[in-house]
């Protein structure tokens, strides 16, 4: 049991820092890219992550940063890991943040310790059904979850901006915003200068649950039986398709979760078009952390210090935020690497998925 354990964590180990190196040589890429463009690369690094660590206000906005990605991450990895490409964690981050809105503004009768679970259970539910639809369509039908989930993000996207443009629109905001939560369904905020919020343990409560998951309970096993091989699944009779829909509805309910995080904490109402892609760079966060939870935790910690110092960075150094759109595409490109390379290797020794 013990070398069990201690095998364990070396694995995680090994995987982690696979991770940070990485995204080390993704930094350096973006090094590379500046200097090329005639930028001082030191100065600029130094001035991004000066700003998003160099106090505690600092560190808070970078942890605020982080919160959703890691839930956004934890949602395309566990689905990644079932062997399912969901890209629709955006849709699903959308509609949670509309759901938890209007629960906040419609109950406004109830106590904090009631609203507050209540707005983020309404999130989890519809931002699970929304995943649900395709993840039945791909288990049922065969259709590919890719395209379907893709569209149905602008679906989700359209639909809520709709919704606050029209119906819920609040009379005297020129901008399409829904009506604020009540007081009580607004999360603690631990310091000030910082709108960093309890949603982050909430994201390190659901890191836990999900590694508990895969690692502990049948569904995991399930989860990554399907992932590594779904013909010999299905004859070890396993009930693939529940498995996938199962999946998908757990993915799309940690994106819902995300989107109520950020209406709760942050912005204390819905507001159109509020995410600046928290469901699409979740995905690198999955590619990158190989769809391990920890890692999305890490990885997630990591990308918040760079989101964060990259306004700072701009503003300094006028080198421009779109640097870290760089180093995303530079991380993807390398687990796409990876995932070829293990493709390939499987394929040579007679292994098919």
């Amino acid at each position: 049991m013990v070398l069990k354990t201690s095998a364990s964590w070396g694995s995680q180990i090994f995987e982690i820092s696979k991770m940070v190196l990485t995204l080390l040589v993704a930094l350096l890429m973006g090094a590379l890219v500046m200097q090329l463009s005639g930028k001082d690369s030191l100065q600029a690094y130094s001035a991004l992550f000066s700003s998003a660590l160099g106090d505690p206000s600092a560190i808070g906005n970078s942890l605020l940063a982080a919160t959703p990605l890691i839930f956004t991450g934890l949602a395309a990895a566990i689905a990644f890991r079932a062997g399912v490409f969901n890209v629709g964690v955006e849709g699903s981050l959308y509609l949670g943040a509309f759901a938890a809105a209007w629960a906040g503004f419609t109950f406004t009768s109830l106590s904090g310790w009631l609203l507050i679970p209540l707005c983020i259970l309404v999130a989890a539910a519809v931002g699970g059904a929304w995943s649900y639809i395709p993840g039945v369509m791909k288990a049922r039908l065969a259709v590919d979850e890719t395209v379907t989930t893709l569209l149905l993000n602008y679906v989700a996207i359209l639909f809520t901006s709709y919704l606050v443009n029209y119906p819920f629109k609040v009379p005297g905001i020129a901008n399409a915003m829904s009506a604020e939560v009540a007081p009580a369904g607004h999360l603690v905020r631990f310091m000030p200068g910082s709108q960093f919020n309890a949603g982050f343990l909430i994201a390190l409560a659901a890191v836990a649950i999900i590694a508990f998951l895969m690692k502990r309970m049948n569904l995991g096993f399930e989860i990554r039986s399907v992932g590594d091989n779904p013909i010999f699944s299905r004859w070890m009779g396993m009930p693939t398709e529940k498995i996938i829909e199962k999946v998908m509805f757990i993915s799309g309910l940690l994106g819902g979760v995300a989107g109520a995080v950020q209406v709760l904490g942050v912005h204390y109402r819905f507001a159109a078009n509020f995410s600046p892609g928290f469901g699409f760079t979740g995905i690198t966060i999955a590619l990158l952390a190989r769809n391990n939870p920890f890692g999305v935790l890490v990885a997630g910690l990591l990308f918040g210090v760079l989101r964060s110092g990259s306004s700072t960075m701009e503003l300094f150094t006028d080198v421009p935020r779109d640097l870290i759109r760089v180093l995303e595409a530079t991380v993807i490109f390398f687990a796409a690497m990876e995932i070829s390379w293990n493709w390939l290797r499987r394929k040579r020794n007679g292994i098919r998925r």
